[in-house]
């Protein structure tokens, strides 16, 4: 049981870094920046729930779903700005988005 989870356990930071490094490395796609961030949720509800079954609870089990209903609305929220956003300008270059803030 404990090889099991030292496997998961890396799988989820293999997963947790790949996500940050589609973040860090990719500063021109919005769509690749928000599966990246997918990526990372995903990897943080794989280490929740492995965690859960280690310990033999279910409250981590209760965080990962909390944690895939916001990952969910967040993208459904975010590709419709993006959506909006590509309608309007007709591109979707994370350097044009940042001329929004003045």
């Amino acid at each position: 049981m404990v090889i099991g989870f030292k496997r998961i356990m890396i799988l989820s930071v293999i997963l947790f870094v790949t996500g940050v490094l589609g973040i860090v490395f990719n500063r021109k796609n919005v769509i690749a920046t928000l599966m990246a961030i997918e990526i990372m949720l995903l990897a943080v509800n794989l280490n929740l729930i492995a965690s859960s079954i280690f310990l033999d609870d279910f409250i981590g089990q209760i965080f990962a779903l909390f944690i895939i209903t916001v990952a969910a609305a967040e993208s459904a929220i975010g590709l419709a700005i993006l959506i909006r956003y590509a309608r309007v300008h007709n591109t979707i270059s994370i350097d044009n988005i940042c001329l929004l803030k003045n």
